[in-house]
């Protein structure tokens, strides 16, 4: 017999298996002696008092228990039918491993290195200052995500199936702990070796992978996508293209356009990094200001609405760090990120603004790349203040508030520095005016927030890509060009690694409904 049942536990007892089987046979008044298993299928922390975690538990009563982990079985294509996926981030990796599984040959293009050589350019960006367009934070084996975080969270559930792709990166490496854990997270120091082990089973299995290889052009007949072109010259073939390019890669939605293939406008956020030590965050959290050992870095998530526009904090990085994001010379953006122990002392999230045609009028002449131009108005701007190089512009929030430049400013865990600055002025005022209503009402959600001992950095402006793709509901096609299908953040379909994930398998899915009735 199995009974699923939940149980309330100290910090202290969370990792204490025979506490939890006392317990668990407490719950359901039998003996201790008959629960052969008790098994941890979600683990989550209350933390409205003094903080408990709630372990949603399998209990086996005299029965043998089975495994949390399903393992996917891969076997070596021998189909001549392939996909060309631009793109090697987390949708371009899961729609890979998905046509594998489905008998279809993979061929991912990926304008960045492998995950290892990247590295160096990230090093580059961090202590020289030096953005290499196809080689930074946002382009390269693994994608964004890849070096900024791993968070695993999603809302996507209703998408696809959310423990199945968990399954695929426990099997290629990441911990087991991401199958319970109510925001898995596996970090920046052991993401990559897993994005390295999908490759592996990816090229093992019949599929191929370029790097360094930036598509510079599209092979279009007809209204139906034959092929593409990268680094100028080299001419690739294929059944379908998934394009899965990631929301900072300006230039495909650029090359798109070239050859009129409809894109579109579509809100995104924009706002600002704001960091806290994160002793802070964990005292107003957990309310004690000696966290327990086996408690996590604490986070947060907060939003509100400002004159009808949301205002809210985005990828929030518990013990974690501030990364320099752009992917482009004389330009400023910042992430975060943290590693899997999240020992940082400091707390960062983005702190962001809803934007919409309402905040881009002035660059509408640029017709469907309006937004686009304001993102990147934004970013110069910031760029421009902190020094021209990647020296963020900062300002303790209790000074942003009251529109003063900071006369000094706190540490910080941004590597290239920062310089005091008006951001209140810096800022547009639509996105200025509503961080500063909004801070004064989560300041009201979390006594203790607005502090002197916090500071905002400038910009976070790549929450969201701000074009659209668009695509068939059904299909999942681009609603004019046959074989093209546009997958996940840079097509205007995902929001994180997860709901990434998600989107390559489906459109993977639908890249094969379309070569079996085609071809």
């Amino acid at each position: 017999m199995i009974k699923e049942i939940e149980l309330s536990v100290h910090p202290d007892f969370v990792f204490d298996y025979e506490y939890q089987k006392k317990q668990a046979a407490k719950n359901l008044r039998i003996n201790t002696e008959d629960i052969s298993a008790v098994k941890v299928i979600r683990r989550s922390i209350d933390a409205r008092k003094s903080p408990v975690f709630k372990l949603r538990t399998l209990v086996y009563i005299n029965e043998k228990p089975k495994e949390i982990f399903e393992e996917i079985k891969f076997n070596r294509v021998n189909s001549k039918k392939k996909v060309l996926i631009v793109g090697g981030g987390p949708a371009g990796m899961f729609a890979a491993l998905r046509l594998i599984e489905l008998g279809i040959k993979p061929v991912v293009i990926e304008r960045g290195k492998n995950v290892r050589s990247r590295r160096r350019d990230l090093k580059a960006i961090q202590r020289d200052h030096i953005v290499n367009p196809d080689s930074n934070y946002c382009f390269g084996e693994g994608g964004a995500g890849t070096y900024s975080d791993g968070k695993l969270y999603t809302r996507s559930i209703k998408r696809g199936n959310v423990k199945r792709i968990l399954n695929l990166l426990v099997q290629h490496g990441a911990q087991n702990e991401i199958l319970i854990d109510a925001h898995p997270h596996i970090g920046s120091n052991k993401l990559p070796k897993v994005v390295e082990e999908i490759r592996n089973t990816i090229i093992n299995n019949g599929g191929e992978y370029l790097f360094d290889s930036r598509v510079t052009d599209l092979i279009v007949n007809n209204e139906k996508i034959e092929g593409i072109i990268i680094n100028d010259n080299i001419e690739l073939t294929g059944n379908a293209v998934i394009l899965a390019t990631g929301h900072s890669a300006r230039d495909i939605y650029y090359l798109l356009d070239k050859h009129k293939i409809k894109i579109e406008a579509k809100p995104f956020a924009m706002g600002v990094r704001v960091e806290h030590p994160q002793q802070l965050i964990d005292t107003i959290q957990y309310h004690t200001k000696n966290r327990h050992k086996n408690l996590p870095a604490s986070s947060y998530a907060l939003n509100c609405q400002v004159d009808e526009k949301g205002v809210y904090s985005f990828c929030m990085c518990p013990g974690g760090i501030i990364i320099p994001a752009s992917t482009s010379p004389g330009e400023l953006v910042l992430n975060g990120m943290s590693v899997s122990r999240r020992d940082s002392p400091f707390a960062n999230s983005g702190l962001v603004v809803s934007i919409d045609e309402r905040d881009w009028k002035q660059f509408n002449e640029h017709g469907v790349f309006a937004g686009l131009m304001y993102q990147r108005f934004v970013e110069q701007a910031t760029f421009n203040a902190g020094g021209e190089n990647q020296t963020a512009p900062a300002q303790r929030l209790t000074d942003f508030i009251k529109g003063k430049i900071s006369s000094s400013l706190p540490q910080t865990s941004y590597i290239p520095g920062t310089v005091s600055s008006p951001i209140h002025e810096l800022l547009p005022k639509n996105i200025s005016y509503r961080l500063k209503k909004s801070l004064l009402i989560f300041s009201q959600k979390m006594k203790g927030y607005l502090t002197e001992e916090a500071q905002i950095l400038a910009s976070e402006t790549r929450t969201s890509s701000p074009i659209r793709i668009p695509r068939d509901s059904e299909t999942l096609m681009h609603v004019e060009i046959k074989g093209l299908f546009p997958c996940g953040e840079g097509a205007g379909y995902a929001g994180g690694i997860m709901s990434a994930a998600i989107d390559g398998e489906n459109c993977a899915d639908a890249a094969v409904r379309y070569i079996k009735q085609n071809y």
